[in-house]
């Protein structure tokens, strides 16, 4: 049985006591329409379920969620899936500043684009090893402070004049992988990153996981892979290791 909630004029405290007072009583699905701004959706839930958000939910989306399934068929605010540990997030539309902000595990595929500080301070969790495929452009400091993690820039539908992603990209990053698709200015870069070529393991990661982002946002996954992607990684795992200790 689907809890069905309309949640125009709701106040978000109140929305997402429903939802946790009727997890508790067992319900696994929901659906929430008129959903316009309420904060918190889905944080700190343990439990298995599923909650499709039709409207715009608020900041903080899915924070320190422990393995639920959300679908947002519209925009996004900023926090989305912030120190979220397990589960999945789908968007259908763009999301805002610092998505992914410590994110220790679980999946968050965007269609559209993200703004500044997307995955900063994204971090591995023992096996968890969390992923951000982002369908369009992204701001500044992607990929701040990356400690673990996968994080994949596609650039899709963009205007030509329009930078796939902006100035600072991996600054302070010493853990993780950042995967492009198309080219990026060496003077965007952060003085931690260098960009490398692809090999047989980064293949096998995009084969995988691109499969699964085409799958749920319609994209033909050969015309994806047709342009050549470059890999970033961090030249140190200490980047300032000599200017914070002695």
């Amino acid at each position: 049985m689907v809890m069905r909630i309309d949640c125009k004029g709701m106040y978000y405290r109140i929305l997402n006591k429903i939802i946790r007072d009727a997890i508790n009583e067992g319900e696994t699905e929901f659906i929430l329409d008129n959903v316009n701004g309420q904060r918190y959706i889905g944080n700190g839930i343990n439990n298995d379920v599923k909650i499709t958000i039709n409207g715009v939910p608020g900041n903080d989306l899915a924070m320190f969620m422990n393995g639920s399934y959300i679908t947002v068929n519209a925009n996004a605010q900023d926090g989305v899936s912030n120190t979220m540990n397990a589960g999945e997030i789908i968007i259908h539309g763009n999301a805002g500043d610092v998505v992914g902000y410590g994110m220790r595990g679980g999946k968050l595929y965007i269609k559209g684009d993200v703004g500044y500080r997307t995955g900063i301070h994204m971090k591995e969790y023992k096996k968890k090893v969390p992923l951000i495929i982002v369908g369009g452009t992204a701001g500044d400091f992607f990929g701040e402070y990356m400690a673990g993690g996968i994080m994949i820039l596609l650039g899709l539908d963009k205007n030509e004049d329009t930078p796939i992603v902006g100035d600072c990209i991996g600054t302070g990053m010493h853990g993780g992988v950042i995967y492009v698709r198309g080219e990026i200015e060496e003077h965007t870069l952060g003085k931690e990153v260098s960009v490398f070529n692809l090999d047989k393991k980064d293949e096998k990661i995009l084969n995988k996981y691109l499969k699964e982002y085409c799958d749920y946002f319609g994209f033909d996954f050969d015309e994806l892979m047709s342009k050549p992607f470059i890999k970033l990684l961090p030249i140190s795992s200490r980047p300032y290791g000599n200017l914070y200790a002695y």
